[in-house]
């Protein structure tokens, strides 16, 4: 076992992960161009600069490319006040989410245009009601809760946020994403018995919103 190998498979990984990002970017960049189901793979491939037989050692078809990279995203925010050590009582990163939303307002509607919306809130809502569950272990001030509790109620609190943050981009938005934070977290706080908010820095979660 020599200090090399480590060394080659991290530079592979980068390889990888970079491969894996250009192809990404290039399906985002064509969906605000194009409906979805006018994109060919070859397209995704002429914008990213990267060959069809790369493309098929890391995904199968467009599709596999989208739903990838929409896990990839729907982990890192719904596990960002966990990973980054957020100091607040606050479940999810309600804010940052709805701003980075509300950012995406134009691909968001190309979503919505593709039918593509809808797979992809309930993919994000599991993901959030991992992430809430997790969350509920790490506060302090929550009461025990049960494993079967929980989990019930990470779900539920994960399916009232999209539900939340659909009426908020239909609405207008009507208030800000700080205040939709307060809404969400008021609503959380009431329903388990934490107690009130503490405020902190926002985490540094991922920029680049890939599928909504």
């Amino acid at each position: 076992m020599s200090g090399k190998a480590p060394a080659s498979a991290g530079k592979t990984d980068r390889r990888v992960v970079r491969t894996r990002d250009l192809l990404g970017d290039a399906l985002v960049a064509l969906m605000h161009d194009k409906a979805f189901e006018s994109i060919t793979v070859q397209d995704v491939l002429d914008r990213a600069g990267v060959g069809r037989s790369t493309f098929y050692t890391h995904y199968k078809d467009k599709n596999d490319l989208f739903l990838s990279d929409a896990e990839e995203f729907f982990e890192a925010m719904s596990t960002a006040l966990s990973k980054y050590g957020d100091k607040s009582n606050r479940v999810a990163p309600v804010c940052e989410f709805f701003s980075h939303v509300a950012e995406q307002r134009e691909f968001h509607d190309a979503l919505v245009a593709s039918g593509k919306i809808q797979d992809l809130w309930e993919m994000g809502q599991e993901y959030f009601a991992r992430g809430i569950e997790q969350r509920f272990k790490e506060l302090r001030g929550v009461p025990a809760l049960a494993a079967e509790r929980a989990s019930a109620l990470a779900h539920a609190f994960a399916g009232a946020l999209f539900s939340l943050l659909s009426w908020w981009i239909q609405s207008g938005p009507p208030l800000s994403a700080t205040q939709m934070d307060e809404l969400f977290h008021g609503m959380v706080w009431s329903s388990i018995g934490m107690p009130a908010a503490r405020t902190s820095e926002r985490p540094k979660v991922v920029r680049r919103f890939v599928e909504i």
